[in-house]
């Protein structure tokens, strides 16, 4: 490999990607738009949850349960309706998730130290949401049994007798549990692929289009020279767009970037070459750019899906999670979750750091070598 013919390659990739403000304003300023866009829209967070009440009770203690749900920053109390028939007529507009129905003789019940039943009703449309939404209200209403339970006995004279399990739950490296703090480390790795994987089978595939390709192949650049030098520039601003990522989920999301920012640094790197050779292959495969972006997204789209970017790998089934060792996304998120929250650093993340760069040779391998066969 000549050095000053690939430098003179570098020079001229990146030359023509600064004639194209286009696709300068694509690669650098697309990025921050996403991130945004991940860090507000694909929110796990649940908060607001529309309820709507029927209390025939219209009781103290139904009023307490009413009251603690209406205070709750996980609920939003859109009002109540007098006939419980009336619950189904709203969920069925939509206007509610969760409908909550407390019958007529639940205080009774309580004085009489019955088992006091209520109704809850749960919009199953969007399974997530209702699945958190309805064990808040059922750890809300068990709480609210459990300190009717313990009055009860304390008048008695009975709560000095009864012992009592207390958990002190402490969660780690996410305190808050916000969705921001899982999120933005996987669109770190996120826009890394699509600007090594897309923009460089894009570049190639561009060349061939033109008939420019065969022009540089008749100079005495070599193919791996041509390789490098228009996958250089994309690489750099792979990192650039990185840094831009890094520095917006500080000062604007507020994610921790408790390891080492060299070694987050350095493993992009590595994950970047990978992704590069993916690009190669897609090239290969492709004749048009529109070709080339339709094989990018239908590989890119397996990759963000069995990652573990916003579905958990233990939930999916047995060969489905066999699949996911095959995609190098998914350690490279393993890698800056463990870098961003946990703060842990190469002695923990070896496994997965050996991993990206196996990927990375075979990759690269594969898709200079394909490359050569095209040619």
């Amino acid at each position: 490999m000549d050095w000053l013919r690939l430098q003179s390659m570098i020079r001229k990739e990146f030359r023509q990607m600064g004639r194209n403000p286009v696709l300068l304003r694509v690669l650098l300023i697309a990025p921050i738009f996403q991130l945004i866009m991940f860090g507000y829209a694909a929110t796990t967070d649940v908060e607001h949850v529309p309820v709507v009440i029927c209390d025939q009770s219209n009781s103290r203690e139904s009023r307490a349960i009413t009251g603690a749900i209406g205070a709750s920053r996980f609920f939003n109390l859109i009002g109540f309706v007098e006939d419980y028939r009336d619950l189904k007529t709203v969920l069925d507009a939509g206007d509610a998730q969760l409908a909550l129905h407390i019958p007529v003789d639940f205080d009774r019940r309580l004085r009489r130290n019955e088992a006091a039943s209520v109704g809850l009703y749960i919009d199953g449309t969007d399974a997530i949401t209702a699945n958190t939404a309805a064990s808040y209200m059922v750890g809300m209403l068990q709480s609210f049994g459990r300190e009717v339970a313990l009055q009860r006995m304390t008048r008695a004279g009975m709560a000095g007798g009864v012992p009592g399990v207390e958990m002190v739950p402490r969660v780690w490296y996410n305190p808050d549990l916000r969705s921001a703090n899982f999120m933005v480390p996987g669109v770190f790795g996120l826009i890394i692929m699509m600007i090594t994987a897309v923009w460089t089978s894009q570049s190639i595939v561009k060349e061939r289009e033109l008939g420019t390709l065969e022009q540089l192949l008749v100079t005495p650049v070599r193919p791996i020279e041509l390789l490098v030098g228009k996958s250089f520039p994309y690489a750099v601003t792979a990192l650039v767009a990185a840094a831009e990522i890094i520095l917006l989920s500080r000062w604007w999301f507020r994610v921790p970037l408790e390891g080492s920012v060299a070694l987050l640094f350095g493993v992009a790197a590595v994950f970047i070459v990978a992704n590069l050779g993916m690009g190669m292959l897609i090239s290969t495969v492709s004749r048009t750019q529109q070709q080339a972006l339709l094989a990018a997204f239908f590989f890119m789209m397996p990759a963000v899906l069995l990652s573990g970017f916003m579905f958990p790998i233990a939930n999916m089934p047995w060969i489905i999670q066999q699949v996911t060792w095959l995609i190098p996304y998914r350690y490279f998120l393993e890698v800056c979750r463990g870098i961003f929250l946990r703060g842990v650093g190469l002695e923990v993340l070896w496994p997965q750091t050996v991993a990206l760069v196996v990927f990375a040779i075979v990759l690269f391998s594969l898709g200079a070598r394909s490359f050569n066969k095209r040619l």
